[in-house]
């Protein structure tokens, strides 16, 4: 059963909090998972959530902790010392405790490494620390089960025993070379199915995807998504297996990448979320709000130079906001297609010469639909037939003005190194008023002898 998290269940859990009431506290937690723990605690001051923590086991404890949202955990660890700190981190994934001490001061971070009982566990934290969190080398965890080339399936069986006890989910065997270079992938099905003294050499795939350090957060997301993969094995330069990527952390990195496009989309800038303080909100929202503003007063003051028009036929001014919106609404939904597809490398770029066939296709069967449904409401509420052909013929042709300019300028803003996810939405809604508005009394002009 899903767990909800209610205002009275917090009370509750606040009201066993001030009693110091251990048992209860613990007979309450025994019911949820870690990551429901992890909502509760956001609720709770940071002492009452130190208090909490600190009355469930060390394994649940850490599990909390590297679930934890980055800000939030910097805050509440405040509260802890390096040797409470040092405790759960013995316990965490290498990738996942390197994450932890990053956002730790420089000196709290060298106390618990010190620590660290697993010192092994605090050599490959000292080994991770140098790579930044948005490469390859960043991502990877330390913990992996490899075997040598030379062993025998027996061999491989007993070492697996051994380094699977540092390891939390095994999903294959790598096979390295005398001097840790990777070879290949060996499955476990393979190894439980064969003779136990038959030759690693015989049973593995060389044909293994891996991935150096260095290379970027996104083309690891794009690779093990392209191959649906569970884990990827990382190498340096030269081919030596250091560290494996598995799902779980890629699965972050999609889910990040997918909220910053979204905040782009709607002209958001940076890392921002709804429990922010209103000055980083405020930061994050209003650089592009000033350009659709200006955009806003350019269309204004773009319509002004009407008036007199609208003067002789006031019927005209009506159908400004459906000419407006509909230019919008037509450029946005273009520009995020193309952005999808800018976004996915995994195909044959399609050529502009495509894209434009394929908007002109679309936008016509749209443009035609659009006008017909505006010159049957004309005719319906009893206006002029030449205003009904003013306002369709505007609006056929604002739905391929708006297409082109929704197809073309992502493509261009990409080119010229702006990110056309942020840029694309006030750059066309403008763009789109002013040709919109123009194309509109353009035509008034020319078919109602203005």
């Amino acid at each position: 059963m899903t767990f909800e998290l209610t205002q009275l269940y917090v009370d509750h859990i606040q009201e066993l909090i001030e009693k110091e009431d251990s048992s209860a506290i613990r007979s309450e937690m025994e019911n949820l998972f870690p990551a429901d723990i992890t909502s509760l605690l956001y609720e709770l001051e940071t002492e009452s959530a130190k208090f909490l923590i600190s009355q469930l086991n060390i394994e649940t404890g850490a599990a909390i902790l590297a679930d934890m949202d980055r800000d939030e955990r910097r805050n509440f660890l405040k509260a802890f010392t390096s040797e409470e700190i040092s405790k759960f981190v013995n316990l965490f994934d290498s990738d996942d405790a390197v994450d932890l001490l990053k956002e730790q001061p420089i000196r709290l971070r060298e106390e618990v490494i010190a620590l660290l009982e697993d010192r092994e566990q605090a050599r490959f934290i000292l080994d991770l620390l140098h790579y930044d969190e948005d490469v390859a080398g960043g991502l990877m965890q330390k913990e992996l089960v490899k075997a040598n080339v030379n062993w025998t399936v027996n061999q491989c069986i007993e070492e697996l025993r051994t380094q699977a006890e540092d390891v939390e989910k095994v999903y294959a065997v790598y096979v390295v070379d005398d001097f840790g270079k990777l070879l290949g992938i060996l499955s476990l099905k393979k190894i439980v199915l064969a003779h136990k003294n038959t030759k690693i050499e015989s049973l593995y795939d060389k044909d293994v995807i891996f991935v150096e350090t260095y290379r970027p957060a996104e083309e690891v997301a794009e690779l093990m998504r392209r191959y649906d993969l569970d884990a990827l094995p990382v190498v340096n330069v030269q081919g030596k297996l250091l560290g494996r990527i598995t799902i779980d952390d890629i699965v972050d990195v999609i889910t990040d990448q997918a909220s910053s496009d979204t905040l782009a989309m709607a002209g958001i800038t940076g890392d921002v979320e709804e429990d922010d303080s209103i000055w980083q909100q405020t930061k994050a929202r209003l650089p592009w709000l000033l350009v659709g503003m200006m955009g806003g007063i350019l269309a204004a003051k773009f319509i002004s130079f009407f008036e007199g028009d609208l003067k002789i036929i006031p019927a005209m001014a009506a159908f400004i906001p459906i000419i407006g919106s509909t230019g919008g609404n037509v450029g946005i939904q273009t520009s995020s297609i193309i952005l999808q597809g800018l976004a996915d490398k995994t195909g044959i770029d399609t050529t502009l010469g495509q894209r434009l066939i394929r908007m002109f296709a679309v936008a016509f069967i749209n443009g035609i639909i659009i006008s017909a449904i505006v010159f049957g409401f004309n005719m319906l509420i009893g206006n002029e037939l030449q205003l009904a052909l003013v306002v369709s013929t505007a609006l056929m042709s604002v739905v391929f003005l708006a297409s082109f300019m929704g197809t073309l300028t992502p493509i261009l803003l990409e080119k010229i190194g702006i990110n056309p996810a942020v840029a694309s939405g006030p750059f066309i809604t403008t763009a789109n008023d002013l040709i919109g508005y123009g194309v509109y009394f353009g035509l008034a002009h020319l078919l109602l002898k203005l």
